[in-house]
Order: C-alpha cells, then sequence, then structure tokens
C-alpha cells in the first residue's frame, strides 16, 4: 500500500480543490484551451527537468512511494499527473477567490 504514497498525495489535492468546480461553479475544467495554455509551457519545461536530472543520476524517485508506471524519458507517472493536477488545483482555487471577490482583477481582465 505504501506504492500509493505519490498518488494519495494528488487524489488528496483533487479532494481538496476540485470540489470548487462543482459548489463554486469556477468553470476551470470548461475553459480547456485557457488551462492548457496556462498549464502546458511550465509542464514541458519541468518535464525536461525531470528528465534530465533523472538521466543524470542527479535524483530519482523513492520506488516504495511510487506505482512504477513510467511515461516518456523514465518520469513516473504519477509526476506527470502532478504537473496537471496540481496546476489545476491552485487555478481553481484562485478563480474560487476571484468568484467571492468579483472586484479582485488579476491581469487578464480589461
Amino acid at each position: 500500500m505504501r506504492s500509493w504514497g505519490y498518488m494519495a498525495m494528488l487524489l488528496f489535492t483533487i479532494a481538496g480543490s476540485f470540489w470548487l468546480e462543482i459548489f463554486l461553479k469556477v468553470a476551470v475544467l470548461r475553459r480547456v484551451r485557457r488551462l492548457v495554455l496556462s498549464i502546458l509551457p511550465i509542464a514541458l519545461l519541468f518535464v525536461s527537468w525531470d528528465a534530465y536530472a533523472i538521466s543524470r543520476h542527479h535524483w530519482h524517485f523513492d520506488l516504495t512511494q511510487i506505482l512504477q508506471i513510467y511515461g516518456p524519458f523514465n518520469i513516473p507517472i504519477e509526476e506527470y499527473l502532478f504537473f496537471i493536477i496540481v496546476p489545476i488545483a491552485a487555478i481553481m482555487t484562485l478563480e474560487a477567490v476571484r468568484k467571492r471577490r468579483p472586484h479582485w482583477m488579476i491581469g487578464d481582465e480589461s
């Protein structure tokens, strides 16, 4: 069961923030293009960084904490999910604050 450590953290992140989509209707998941444009550039940067660091043996993942399912570049599937789930959770949290404080401007409004 310990091999679910990293995945459990991701599931807790989903449980802790994705409810905002339903109950506060933050509409983050409905704006797919905006979400992809927000996450993809940084995710690619960090995947590249991970791939380089793993290939150079600068770091590794604790085999007892991951499911040992690997994607490209020998990166665990949990790491790929991290680069998607955590930014979505952060954006949902930001949008929830904006929903509760409508006058709060972020930067993409005119």
